[in-house]
C-alpha cells in the first residue's frame, strides 16, 4: 500500500493524504471494534479475565489481524483489562475472575496489513451500581463530545477542554497521566492527544492527522499510581476508573471513527 503521499507536518504529525491510508485504517479499526463486540457476550460474573483475553486474541487472528499489545516494551497479554479503580493497562490474569457489579474495561489493538486499530470500551459483570453506571456514562459523553471538537483549524487543546468541562460538571476527574496518541502503521506516535486543557491551545488540527482519543474518567481524585507489575494504573484513593477510546481520522469538516462498532454497541448496557 502507498505511503508516499504521507508527510510530518512542522510538529511531527503524519499527514495522510492517500486514500490507502484510510483504507488501511478503517479494515484495522474495524476489526478492534468487531472485537469489542464479539466479546461482549462473554463479559459475566465468574469468568477469568484470561479467558477473555485468549477468546479476544482467537477471534483477532482468525479474522486476519495479530494484538499490537503481546510483547509491546514486554507487555504479556493480547489485550488490556481494567477493572474498577484500574485506570488502564490492567492484565489479564487466570487467577483474577469477575465478581457481579464491577465495571471494566476492555481495551484491544489489532495489526492489520502493518495499520493499527486501537478501540476500548466499559463492560459490566452483571448489575453494576448506580454510581458506576454513571460514571461509565459520563465517560463516554467525554470521548463523544471530545471527537466532536475535532475539525481542520481546531486546537488539541480544544478536545481536552470540552473533555474536562464534562468530567467536572459531575464531580469527577480527568487523568492526565496518560493521553491519547497519534497512530498508523506504528502503534504510537504524535500527537499526544491530552484529555485536559485549555481551548485554542496546543497544535492546529490539520486533515488527514491520525490519532485516538480516549478519555480516563476517576469517580474521585485524578491522582494514579502505576502497581509493581510496571503497567497497570490506578487511582491511588481508589475510587474507580472508566475509559472509552475511538481511533479516528481528521477530515475536511470534522473527523471518520475508524472504530465504530459494527453491531452499534456504544455504551453498557449492551442489549444483543
Amino acid at each position: 500500500m502507498s505511503n508516499h503521499n504521507s508527510h510530518r507536518n512542522q510538529n511531527g504529525i503524519v499527514i495522510h493524504t492517500d486514500a490507502g491510508d484510510f483504507a488501511g485504517m478503517r479494515k484495522a479499526g474495524a476489526l478492534a471494534a468487531a472485537t469489542l463486540d464479539f466479546i461482549t457476550p462473554y463479559v459475566t460474573p465468574d469468568v477469568t479475565t484470561e479467558y477473555l483475553d485468549n477468546l479476544c486474541n482467537q477471534y483477532i487472528t482468525e479474522h486476519g489481524g495479530t494484538s499490537a499489545c503481546i510483547g509491546y516494551h514486554g507487555y504479556p497479554k493480547y489485550t488490556c483489562i481494567s477493572i474498577n479503580h484500574e485506570i488502564c493497562h490492567g492484565i489479564p490474569s487466570p487467577e483474577r475472575k469477575l465478581l457481579n457489579g464491577e465495571i471494566l474495561n476492555i481495551d484491544v489493538t489489532v495489526i492489520v496489513d502493518g495499520w493499527h486499530g486501537d478501540t476500548s470500551r466499559m463492560y459490566y459483570a452483571g448489575k453494576p451500581s448506580v454510581k458506576a453506571k454513571r460514571l461509565c456514562e459520563v465517560t463516554y459523553e467525554c470521548l463523544m463530545r471530545g471527537i466532536e471538537a475535532v475539525k481542520p483549524g481546531a486546537h488539541f487543546g480544544d478536545i481536552g477542554a470540552v473533555i474536562e468541562e464534562i468530567a467536572h460538571h459531575y464531580g469527577y476527574s480527568v487523568v492526565d497521566m496518560f493521553c491519547g496518541h497519534g497512530l498508523g502503521k506504528v502503534f504510537h506516535d504524535e500527537p499526544n492527544v491530552m484529555h485536559c486543557g485549555k481551548k485554542g491551545t496546543g497544535p492546529r488540527i490539520e486533515e488527514g492527522m491520525f490519532f485516538t482519543i480516549e478519555p480516563m474518567i476517576n469517580f474521585g481524585k485524578k491522582d494514579a499510581t502505576i502497581l509493581a507489575n510496571d503497567w497497570t494504573a490506578v487511582t491511588k484513593d481508589r475510587s474507580l476508573s472508566a475509559q472509552f477510546e475511538h481511533s479516528l481520522a481528521v477530515t475536511a469538516d470534522g473527523a471518520e471513527i475508524f472504530t465504530l462498532s459494527p453491531a452499534g454497541l456504544t455504551c453498557p448496557p449492551y442489549k444483543l
